[in-house]
């Protein structure tokens, strides 16, 4: 049956109230550091200091009581723009309003999505088949987002055949599930569901975590894989800021009295923990968005962007301990130490066809992280392209730059 999944309100960015919060501290320390800032006693990073010491010296110059009120508009300003920015997007009226493609094979919370059977116009039953593999953190319909962005029902319109894993929100079942129950199991099971629909072989394409899966998964099946797509996918989790990774896996021990209450990691504690990233960037893109013309495609396409980021599923509570303690903080996987099933996850035993796809300006995963697996696999080729995590799958300009590239290489695996 065919499901029409209609997403709540607008209710981002989540969690509100810490963007909220980190909105009015960058405001009222603004004030406060205009004194410091003249005194020249800021300690700042390496790489700022010789723009600072320039600005010192304006700031030395200038009127102080004249400096101060600039700052406290300019800070106003900002403050203003960001809440203009979030009630725009709370009130607009888009809405998603794709329909779900057909079930393939289902099983607790998981469920394969047909794009192309049953003679749908988007593709050919005969193309060639790619499973389709995101994160668990995420929900997968970043890949199939709008009608405007959706990489799915793009690549069925370019004649292949995609099968998305919908991994779901974790029931009873799953929120004791580890990632050898995710891989082994759920993953696999799907996997074999496209190969008995389609004879074989199947490309796999994984996005983010959703690429460590597949990796796994393509080890455990190399017999029926025809080559493996790795986007934005980290390895290497000390290879670029080392010190912030070991920050997330220490948190996995003060997390662990909320996982072992409620079997699983909540989505707002996961946006917490990718917040800290940056922590004013909500203020930044919300500011950003009260300029745009909100019956424009770029504001329908910023609030289904923000619909998805803010439309999270909770972490089964052992893959969450396996990702932050193992992953971020001991390096697992890159050292060679992590096991589906009891048997070592090692890129350079992957013997088919790889396309590792690096963005440049991803912050999410960092590219030094994603370039230790494209090294690491003995048949790889290596795209590098200017954008960042996210913006691969909605940026402008990405269907020529990006998703061509990708939808030919698939296509040459079959050839």
């Amino acid at each position: 049956m065919t499901e029409h999944r209609v997403p709540p309100r607008h209710v981002g960015p989540r969690p509100l109230p810490l963007h909220l919060m980190a909105a009015a501290t960058a405001y009222a320390s603004s004030n406060a550091a205009v004194p410091v800032s003249r005194s020249g006693s800021i300690d700042w990073r390496p790489r700022q200091r010789e723009a600072a010491r320039a600005l010192e010296a304006e700031l030395r110059s200038a009127n102080p009581d004249a400096l101060a009120r600039a700052v406290e508009i300019e800070g106003r300003r900002r403050l203003d723009a960001f809440l203009v920015g979030l009630e725009r997007y709370r009130r607009h009226p888009y809405r998603r309003d794709l329909d779900d493609p057909p079930v393939a094979w289902a099983e607790g919370s998981t469920r394969l999505l047909d794009y192309t059977r049953g003679g749908s116009k988007d593709g050919a039953r005969d193309g060639a088949p790619v499973l389709l593999v995101p994160s668990l953190i995420n929900r997968g319909y970043i890949l199939d987002l709008s009608s405007r962005r959706s990489f799915a029902r793009w690549l069925a319109r370019r004649g292949l055949r995609p099968y998305l894993v919908d991994w779901g929100r974790p029931g009873d079942m799953e929120r004791g599930f580890d990632l050898t129950d995710y891989i082994a199991g759920r993953l696999e099971q799907a996997f074999q569901a496209v190969l008995e629909a389609t004879g074989g072989p199947v490309a796999v394409l994984g996005y983010c975590m959703g690429g460590g899966l597949a990796l796994a998964l393509a080890l455990r099946r190399q017999d029926a894989v025809a080559g493996l797509a790795l986007l934005a996918t980290p390895w290497d989790f000390h290879a670029e800021r080392p010190e912030q990774a070991k920050a997330l896996g220490a948190a996995a021990a003060l997390l662990e009295p909320q996982i072992a209450a409620l079997g699983e990691l909540s989505t707002d504690i996961i946006q917490t923990l990718f917040a800290a990233i940056d922590p004013f960037l909500a203020e930044r893109k919300f500011a950003a968005f009260a300029r745009l013309d909100p019956k424009s495609a770029r504001a329908r396409d910023f609030v289904a962007l923000e619909d998805w980021l803010n439309d999270g599923v909770p972490l089964a509570g052992p893959v969450a301990r396996e990702c932050l303690a193992g992953w971020y903080g001991d390096n697992a996987l890159a050292r060679g130490e992590w096991r589906i099933a009891g048997e070592e996850v090692l890129p350079r035993r992957f013997e088919g066809p790889a396309l590792s796809v690096i963005p440049m300006g991803d912050r999410i995963v960092p590219p030094g992280s994603a370039e230790a697996l494209a090294r690491a696999l003995p048949h790889s080729e290596t795209m590098r392209p200017k954008v960042g995590h996210i913006g691969m799958m909605v940026g402008r300009g990405v269907t020529t730059a990006i998703w061509t590239p990708i939808a030919d290489w698939l296509g040459r695996l079959f050839s």
